[in-house]
């Protein structure tokens, strides 16, 4: 069998086991919860960039720093366990859509799928994180770190400014998202009744919105790490939400920002309720 063919076969096995799986009855539930949980971490992050704005922000203001703060919590081993298993279903969820390139209520177009291959590698990474806080295993090294371990890398640089360039990208997109109110298109707004569909539509612009300044801000600071060959430049989401309360009216700015990332946790809780699955 040539490489190509066994290439296809294996396209075409991994495509079957995800249309399986979407057929599953549980599967949309799991969906569900972990549209929940997306909805929890942004929630507890908003909080944190509030704490940041007014000048008492102690944690990182990351999805590390939520589940930390969420596993400090009274039943937070409980707690950050349910948050973990919802980031897990979350992640199948969107890497089956990104396999088999529709789900039980639309067909997705190829940057739906890529965004969709994206978005369940970011939350499997972040379902790793939460499963190290609850064993007490700590999580990988800081923005900076990584970054200044990528710079020494042949063409590191490049690459470091390159990931830089593609959140950039994905801000513009979560922008245009927010504007052209393309969100409302994978929801069932048929099930809304005028008042929830008007919150649902204003949610979700003001939620894109503050993820697309945040995507913008980090990608922002890779590509300045990349172009300098600085990995100081490189913050991570913690850092551009501190460096974006420095500036020019700063606490004000992210303080919508928060607003914003907190309306985005209101808006992935109402998601759970009338996403197309």
């Amino acid at each position: 069998m040539s490489v190509g063919a066994a290439a296809r076969r294996g396209t075409g096995e991994t495509r079957r086991a995800g249309e399986r799986a979407e057929r599953n009855p549980g599967f949309p539930w799991l969906a569900r919860a972990g549209l929940l949980a997306r909805g929890v971490v942004y929630g507890v992050i908003g909080a944190i960039a509030i704490a940041v704005a007014a000048g008492t922000g102690t944690s990182p203001a990351n999805q590390q720093g939520a589940l930390e703060i969420i596993a400090g919590q009274p039943l937070g081993s409980v707690l950050l366990g349910l948050l973990a298993a919802g980031l897990a279903g979350y992640s199948a969820w969107r890497l089956t859509r990104a396999v088999t390139g529709h789900g039980r209520e639309e067909t997705d177009g190829t940057g739906e799928r890529i965004a969709a291959a994206a978005s369940g590698i970011s939350y499997f990474a972040l379902f790793v994180v939460a499963i190290k806080i609850l064993f007490s295993a700590g999580a990988g090294g800081s923005t900076t770190k990584q970054t200044a371990g990528v710079l020494g890398w042949p063409a590191g640089p490049d690459l470091v400014a390159a990931a830089g360039g593609v959140l950039v990208c994905v801000g513009v997109y979560q922008a245009y998202k927010a504007l052209a109110r393309k969100f409302m298109e994978t929801s069932r707004t048929d099930q809304m009744s005028p008042g929830a569909r008007r919150g649902y539509a204003a949610l979700g612009v003001l939620g894109h919105l503050a993820r697309s300044v945040v995507f913008l801000l980090v990608g922002y600071g890779l590509i300045r790490a990349g172009a300098d060959y600085e990995p100081n430049r490189a913050s991570g989401l913690d850092g551009a939400l501190r460096e974006l309360a420095h500036a020019s009216y700063g606490p004000e700015l992210l303080g919508l920002v928060a607003a914003g990332l907190i309306a985005f946790a209101v808006y992935s809780v109402a998601d759970a309720r009338y996403r197309k699955i």
